[in-house]
């Protein structure tokens, strides 16, 4: 529809300077009509008239100069003279000119009707395509697997996400119908120039392959430009989104200097590469505007000579210098739509290259779902690492039953977070298995399986809306009475009803309006609230002070009664009352038992806990 609506409003643009030729033609064969009877009836003697009938050829055969006179005039006004009427006076043909007046007219308005008609469609187009997109990214992005967001900033994935794909909806929103638009226009131009006159026309393709190398050559250098200016762009926005986020962080390690030194490289270097683009790409107007002014000189000069021949009338000139001047316009306009694709194929390369990404292992068919969870956790001979020549946890066996409380404690760097997110089945296990109540969890859906886990994450993120929104995130279907009971048990009814709003309080972006204090107290409600039959707290009570902490950790005694439940914490003092406590070191479980157990032995643990309590 886009294509014929285009098709249609172009092709009434086309027809047009033709038509308005042909009404030049009329005032000039009418001009030169009462010119050449007002000539001949005042050489006339006076009172003198020509008999009816009598025409300008009658008159001509009389004259003795003849063939001089024949020879000073244009063949074209030659032949009006020849057919004129001598015995009553020309006039103007005002009716004639008038219907090709209203005609034109007419086209042009329907021309301006199929336009907004095919714009309007193209919004709609452009809109579907785009939103579409979003869509396809934004599932995309829930079906990556972390390890990819290990490896891409923030500002790299939002980039591509949002300003490569708004570069993308521009260009098929503005150039899109103008491909069609001056296709058609160039096509329909050409038809109409040899119609009128084909020397002219092949005179006029002569600059085109001069043109198309010109576009060519320009074209690859450009696209290099713009596909590094889109790469260092969002490195830029990168940058700025980490210089955001750890603001004072970087204040407080005066680290503004180094920042922005860095800002100012990547800065510089997109600068360099946006101007380099800019500049290549900019030629292409110019210089297309310099071959086709230089074709319209030519025209001017070649079409004059034909009509002093006889073989062009004024208003085919007319009609051919604007449809030189017409040609030249859609091909600067594909010049320029080249330009705009430079930026928009590096936008596009960005996007798909990110939805070809390697997704999640695609789940399998038969695949198990439980209905009622006990809990009963076990890790069989499990080996994994992030990458395949680079193993972490070799044969990791242990078994939890049902309701106990695991504690999961080692140095930094010794496995225990990857612990828990090959649990959750946010990576993939290379060997071993992993079950859940017996069943091996890469038999079930990953959603199921997170379905199965309460979590709080170590970094406490909370999402721009309500407390009451991020309260009821895991458990939407919560009462009020439930959400204020839990909040109660997380005490954190108590410093929100202290906040304007209330569980209505707006948190804006990072929750940066609360303490981080009261940010992992919101975290631990919301996990509780979610009800689920067991839990993941990774350094749960790590940002609390020590009064928040007992009290959170007597709630969390009777929230994980009869839950299985992994904790991960550094401060081994909270872990004392643990069921079974893993000790984990170079991605392998070297000591396992309870707190006491396991200082009797004075091995590792013993070395760890004592380590915390020395002076």
């Amino acid at each position: 529809m886009v294509a014929i609506f285009a098709v249609g409003s172009t092709i009434f643009a086309i027809v047009s300077p033709k038509i308005l030729g042909g009404a030049t033609n009329q005032i000039v064969e009418d001009f030169v009509s009462i010119k050449a009877y007002e000539t001949i009836t005042e050489k006339l003697p006076k009172g003198a008239s020509l008999p009816a009938g009598t025409t300008g050829a009658d008159v001509l055969k009389r004259l003795p100069n003849k063939s001089e006179i024949e020879s000073q005039i244009p063949s074209s006004q030659l032949d009006t003279i020849k057919k004129l009427d001598l015995s009553q006076r020309p006039e103007f043909h005002f009716d004639a000119i008038w219907r090709i007046v209203l005609l034109l007219a007419g086209l042009y308005v329907l021309s301006a009707i199929f336009r907004y008609i095919q714009t309007w469609l193209m919004t709609q187009v452009t809109q579907t395509v785009t939103f579409r997109m979003r869509r396809q990214l934004s599932e995309k992005i829930n079906r990556l697997p972390l390890s990819y967001f290990d490896k891409q900033t923030y500002g790299e994935v939002l980039s591509r996400v949002t300003n490569d794909v708004d570069t993308i909806s521009q260009t098929l929103n503005q150039s899109l119908s103008q491909v069609v638009s001056s296709t058609v226009m160039v096509l329909g131009i050409l038809v109409m120039m040899f119609s009128i006159s084909w020397q002219m026309s092949l005179v006029a393709l002569l600059v085109l392959p001069l043109a198309g190398g010109v576009v060519t050559l320009i074209a690859k250098s450009s696209q290099k430009q713009f596909l590094r200016q889109q790469t260092q762009l969002g490195e830029l926005n990168g940058h700025i989104e980490e210089m955001y986020g750890g603001h004072q962080v970087m204040r407080v390690f005066n680290g503004q200097k180094k920042s922005l030194a860095k800002f100012s490289r990547v800065n510089d270097q997109l600068q360099e590469s946006a101007w380099k683009a800019q500049f290549l790409s900019g030629l292409i107007y110019p210089i297309m505007n310099f071959i086709g002014n230089i074709g319209y000189v030519i025209m001017a000069i070649l079409g004059g000579w034909l009509a002093i021949e006889g073989r062009l009338k004024i208003g085919d000139i007319q009609a051919f210098i604007q449809y030189i001047d017409q040609f030249n316009q859609p091909l600067v306009q594909v010049a320029n739509i080249a330009n705009i694709l430079q930026s928009t194929a590096a936008a596009a390369e960005r996007v798909f290259e990110f939805l070809d990404e390697p997704e999640e292992k695609a789940e399998g068919k038969d695949l198990v779902k439980l209905t009622h969870v006990k809990g009963e956790v076990e890790f069989d001979n499990v080996v994994f690492g992030y990458k395949p020549d680079q193993t972490i946890i070799k044969g990791l066996s242990a078994h939890i039953k049902p309701g106990q409380r695991v504690a999961i404690v080692g140095p930094t760097g010794a496995g225990k977070t990857t612990l828990v997110n090959l649990l959750m089945r946010f990576y993939e296990i290379n060997s071993g298995a992993i079950k859940i109540d017996g069943v091996n969890i890469a038999q079930m859906k990953r959603s199921d399986v997170r379905q199965m886990f309460g979590m709080v994450l170590q970094d406490t993120w909370l999402f721009n809306g309500t407390i009451r929104q991020n309260l009821l995130y895991g458990n939407p279907t919560a009462s009020e009475e439930e959400m204020v009971a839990t909040a109660k048990e997380a005490h954190v009814d108590h410093f929100v009803r202290s906040l304007p709003g209330g569980y209505d309080m707006m948190l804006g972006e990072e929750a940066t309006n609360i303490s981080q204090g009261e940010k992992q107290l919101l975290t631990i409600a919301r996990a509780m609230l979610e009800r689920t039959p067991m839990l993941i707290l990774d350094e749960a009570t790590s940002s609390v002070d020590t009064r928040t902490e007992v009290l959170i950790q007597k709630a969390m005694d009777k929230l994980m009664q009869g839950k299985t439940s992994f904790v991960i914490a550094h401060r081994l003092s909270t872990i004392r009352d643990a069921d079974l406590i893993l000790v984990v070191r170079d991605g392998n479980i070297i000591e396992q038992g309870k707190h006491d157990e396991l200082l009797q032995q004075n091995g590792f643990y013993a070395e760890l806990y004592n380590s915390q309590f020395a002076e």
